[in-house]
This record gives structure tokens, sequence and C-alpha cells, in this order.
């Protein structure tokens, strides 16, 4: 199967974000088959279909929306998808082969920031457990094994998960059971009891207390304040053999992320991804928290000010969903790439005498996207290493990736 297909034929009506670049000429434009899961933060891919920004720089996306994780990786190694909006670590886990055959992967550029929950059900909010140290205290009472779902083993909602319960004293291998959800069912399993908990992305949070499923009990800025969450991801080939299509989808994603940013971009953006061929939820359940912290928007933050889990809005960033923030959120950091590296090496997933700053700079198409960032005149950093504070008190330092990963009391 090629790797780009020629244009095809209209056979059925356009969604709302193919009717935004349709227009003459469109025969001409090279077609990049792009997945997506429906999660609010897919809302780059959309918003550069519908506002034509594809087209400025001479591509013609084709979202394709993908149930799970799982099916969106197989699109990719299997050559139904060119991209996608993905998991950070996901592409990492394929690189190495963890969990099966290794493919080399290509992370191109960040898509957004912040935007994840860790929820609790509604059962286990009625049992008196409301937040990390009260669960802590229910599992060293010897009460029932608790089940928390992730949406991939690899990606963010595991390692959010697993690093905010270790925080409170829980070792996410030992303690609680863990199982793989994909987001839209998991309010579903909150609901028919399968599982205590889980960690996923908006709208799904939302759409849990909605339905009366459960509550937010932390948002994930709250572990690390503007956190790196989604990527644009490739098999590494597509840099190898068509650096130039790449580097325009860079510069495609890089204009759309600088649209999300404005209020009016947000605002038009929930509307659109809110419709039943992407993320199929009302717009009332998706747009608070998708517009919240934005500046110039008013919204209420991600989680109530008082949400009966002894957390208060002022415990916790005034962040939300970051898109582009300056070409902070958009820029591939080695640094995050190695962050994930330490965290696979933690819970014991890294393969033995992986150098850590190596695969991340192998990953990390840094030199291909400060090129199209200069067409896109965004400024890139003058180096691809920054540090963290985390909630459990520890500063991320990627000058000794090696010393970090070893520095945590609970590991696997």
């Amino acid at each position: 199967m090629p790797l780009y297909v020629a244009e095809p034929p209209p056979t059925t009506s356009p969604t709302p974000a193919e009717q935004g670049s349709a227009g003459p000429g469109s025969a001409g434009l090279r077609t990049v088959r792009i997945g997506f899961v429906g999660l609010s933060d897919c809302a780059p891919i959309l918003v550069a279909r519908a506002q034509g920004f594809d087209t400025r720089h001479g591509l013609r996306l084709l979202p394709q929306r993908e149930p799970s994780w799982a099916g969106l990786r197989d699109g990719l190694l299997q050559g139904g998808l060119d991209a996608a909006h993905c998991l950070y670590g996901m592409p990492f886990g394929l690189h190495l082969g963890i969990g099966g055959p290794r493919h080399p992967m290509a992370i191109l550029m960040g898509l957004s920031s912040n935007g994840q929950g860790i929820v609790f059900s509604q059962r286990l909010l009625d049992a008196g457990v409301v937040d990390g140290a009260s669960l802590a205290a229910a599992i060293r009472a010897g009460n029932r094994p608790f089940t928390f779902a992730q949406t991939f083993p690899t990606g963010t909602h595991a390692m959010w998960l697993s690093y905010w319960l270790a925080s409170h004293g829980i070792d996410p291998g030992r303690d609680i059971r863990t199982t793989t959800v994909p987001p839209p069912q998991m309010v579903a399993r909150l609901l028919d009891g399968s599982i205590d908990g889980c960690c996923v992305g908006e709208p799904w949070p939302a759409a849990a207390e909605v339905h009366g499923a459960g509550r937010t009990i932390v948002r994930s800025e709250a572990i690390w304040p503007n956190h790196p969450e989604k990527v644009l991801c490739a098999r590494a080939r597509l840099v190898r053999e068509t650096p130039d299509v790449a580097r325009a989808l860079i510069a495609t994603m890089l204009d759309a992320c600088r649209h999300l940013d404005t209020p009016d971009g947000r605002r038009e953006a929930a509307r659109l991804i809110a419709h039943p061929d992407y993320v199929d939820v009302p717009l009332s359940t998706l747009e608070p928290r998708f517009l919240a912290g934005l500046a110039g928007i008013d919204g209420p933050l991600a989680v109530d000010p008082d949400n009966g889990a002894g957390e208060s809005a002022a415990d916790a960033p005034a962040a939300g969903l970051r898109f582009f923030d300056g070409g902070r959120v958009t820029y591939p950091w080695r640094s995050d790439g190695m962050w994930f590296l330490t965290q696979f090496a933690r819970w014991g997933l890294l393969p033995e005498g992986t150098d850590i700053a190596a695969t991340a700079a192998e990953v990390q198409q840094e030199s291909l996207y400060r090129e199209a960032a200069l067409l896109c005149g965004v400024a890139s950093p003058p180096d691809g290493l920054r540090d963290a504070l985390l909630c459990d008190g520890q500063r991320w330092d990627p000058r000794d990736p090696a010393a970090y990963a070893e520095g945590f009391v609970i590991h696997a």
C-alpha cells in the first residue's frame, strides 16, 4: 500500500472538518491519512482540516477516528495511517519494542498539554474514599482489591496514574489492579462497577460527572504543571523518505495549535469536535473544561472549587488545556521524551541497556520541527532540555536521567 493515496472522489456528505478545506485545486495536494482518538485534545487534527491549514502547506488531511489507542497503533504500523494524534510515551514503547515487535518511530511535535483527569467511581466516593490519602488508608485496612483503568500501558494515562498513586505511598504494581480501557468506554465501566477509578483525557472525566458515574479527584496539571500530553507521531520512514511532507505536516499543525489558543478559535473548535463524527458528546459536557483557563475565556477549572476530595481550586495550577502557548507546547522537547523513558525504567518496562538520552534524541524530531517553525514564524528554544517539579516534590533534571529513574522509593 503506498504511503500517500490519490485524492478519492467524494462518496458521502462531508463531515464538518471536511467542509472547511474542500475547494478548487485540491486534487494536486499530498493526501495524508491522520488518525485520532475521540478526546478533546484531538482538536488540532480537526481544526487543521476545517480551517484549511493543511491546503496552505500543500497537504490534504484525511482525519480518521479510531476506537482505541490500540486501534490507532495498528493503523500506524499496518500502513492504514500516515501519522496520528498520539499519547506521549506510546511512540517510545513502539520504538523500543515494549510488548511487541520494534517499529522505529518519530515524534514530530507536541499537540497538547494538560487536560487529563483521575476519576474515582461514585461507589468509591460513597464508601468514603475521596482522595489519595483515603485510598491509601483503605488499602492498608485490607479492603477489597481496587481496580483502576488507564488507556494504554506505555501511554500518558498509565504514567500519570502510577506517578500519582506512588506519591501517596501506593504501589501501582502491587497494591491495586490495573486494566486497559479505551477512553470512550470509561464512563460505562465506572457505572457498571468493573473499575473503581481511572485516568483518562477530557471530555470523559466531565462525562463521568454528568452521568453520575464518578468525580474528578485530581487533574493532571496538578501532577505536573503544564505537562506534555499528546504528540504528532509517525513511523520513522515518513521522515526518512518524505521529509518535505513531514515538515509540511508540522507547519500545518503549528497553525492549528496557534489558532486553538485564541478564544474564538477555542470556541469554534469545541462545537466542531463535539460532533457525532468525532468525540460525540454534548457540547454542554465538553465545552466548559475545554475552555477553562485560557486567557480571555471564562470557564470553570477541571476540578470544582469544592469537590469533596480535599482539593480546592487554589491547590492546583489554573492551567487547563494548552495547544500552543507561544510554541512551548508544540516543541518536541528531548527532555520530555527522556522523562517518559525514566518512568518506563521505574516500572520495569525499559529494555536493559537502553540509552535514555540517545533514544529520546533519535525519536524527537527537533531539527525538522525547527525548520517548520521557522517557516511559520514560531520561536524555538535554544536547547531541547527543561526541568520540572512534580507533585511529590521530586525535581526532574534531564541532565542525569539514570539517577532520577533510580531515585524513587516506590518502583517495580
